[in-house]
């Protein structure tokens, strides 16, 4: 199949497991894939400094970063340093939501794909392992991919994008199982909210738990880099 009968897709990245993993879905099924990551006033940038590395390693078509400012609005300990990342289980929503980032990630995301005439999103929500953030589960999915019908010129002519979520329905052992057949490298990604400035995990917070969980199950080594003061597993 040449380049032009090839389907491509954009593929939210972040720079963390997950995404990571969603990107090597999208290539897997055939897809040219053009990454996009944002840069929304989270806490550290090492996130997006593995997303710029990993899109590179990856042969992506483009990469795009977009700014955000939702460290002005506040509301998540994600973008506020005024509030604390959460360093055991909590109840309920945990205060590293976001309000309407995936909202708006999917929303620039779906704006891209249209003017590239692109068939897919990728994104790599998941409701099985996660921090039960609203917009990670299949309902908002699905609910978005009815909107984006609606709302866009490809939508109304027949032709909508659709939606991508491989990872939704599996633990954070099968990703990284899946992420392993398909050859990703995990030393690579960077998934701590707490990040240090040379991109170590911080083993405390509710994304490292899950991580370091997930390759104990899956019997993968763990290539985390943890800073010296992190837990031990």
């Amino acid at each position: 199949m040449s380049a032009s009968e090839q389907p491509s897709a954009v593929v939210l990245l972040s720079g963390g497991l997950d995404s990571t993993t969603c990107l090597a879905e999208a290539a897997a099924a055939g897809y040219r894939c053009y990454a996009l990551s944002f840069d929304y006033g989270q806490r550290h940038t090492a996130e997006l400094t593995a997303a710029r590395r990993i899109a590179s390693a990856a042969g992506v078509v483009e990469h795009k970063i977009v700014k955000i400012d939702f460290d002005g609005m506040g509301g998540s300990a994600l973008t506020d340093a005024s509030i604390d990342v959460p360093e055991s289980p909590t109840e309920g929503i945990p205060s590293t939501y976001v309000p309407a980032r995936n909202t708006l990630f999917l929303s620039v995301a779906l704006g891209w794909a249209e003017v590239l005439g692109a068939d897919a999103i990728y994104i790599g929500v998941n409701a099985v392992d996660y921090s039960g953030y609203p917009d990670c589960r299949p309902e908002f999915i699905e609910a978005f991919e009815r909107m984006a019908a609606l709302a866009t010129k490809v939508g109304v002519e027949g032709h909508p994008i659709s939606v991508k979520t491989p990872l939704m329905h599996r633990t954070k052992a099968e990703i990284i199982a899946r992420g392993h057949e398909l050859g990703v490298d995990y030393s690579q990604t960077v998934t701590c909210y707490q990040a240090d400035d040379d991109a170590r995990a911080c083993g405390l917070c509710d994304a490292c738990r899950l991580r370091r969980a997930g390759f104990e199950a899956a019997g993968v080594p763990d290539p985390t880099r943890y800073q010296p003061d992190a837990p031990q597993s």
